[in-house]
């Protein structure tokens, strides 16, 4: 049993929504235990996997996907931005590093804890 009590009715109907969303995740996350990494590592990833795909074309058609390989960073940018790191210089350690070790887990450490 859970108790909400709030000063209106508004809050308690977000505080009862959020609630809900919290054991939907934990359900979700026992059904079905696959992870994405968190910290824009995926949008990184991704990033990595389109500049490479983006010289096996010439002319024009490059540009356009590099295009939004920039844009997939645009979310561990905002995340570094938002955590009080140096965006540029924090996305592209996380990025060369993913590009170093091979390992496409590693993403903002939006702590500041070291780790990534």
């Amino acid at each position: 049993t859970i108790f909400i009590r709030g000063g209106n009715k508004m809050i308690i109907e977000e505080t009862k929504r959020s609630i809900h969303d919290a054991l939907c995740v934990a359900r979700n996350l026992i059904r079905n235990n696959s992870i994405v990494y968190g910290g824009g590592s995926a949008e990184i990833a991704c990033s990595i996997a389109v500049e490479a795909a983006a010289d096996k074309y010439p002319g024009v058609e490059q540009y356009a996907i590099r295009a939004f390989g920039d844009a997939l960073e645009s979310i561990p940018m905002a995340l570094a931005e938002n955590s009080g790191l140096q965006p540029i210089e924090t996305l592209s350690t996380v990025k060369s590093q993913q590009i170093k070790d091979n390992y496409p887990h590693f993403g903002i450490d939006c702590n500041d804890v070291g780790t990534n």
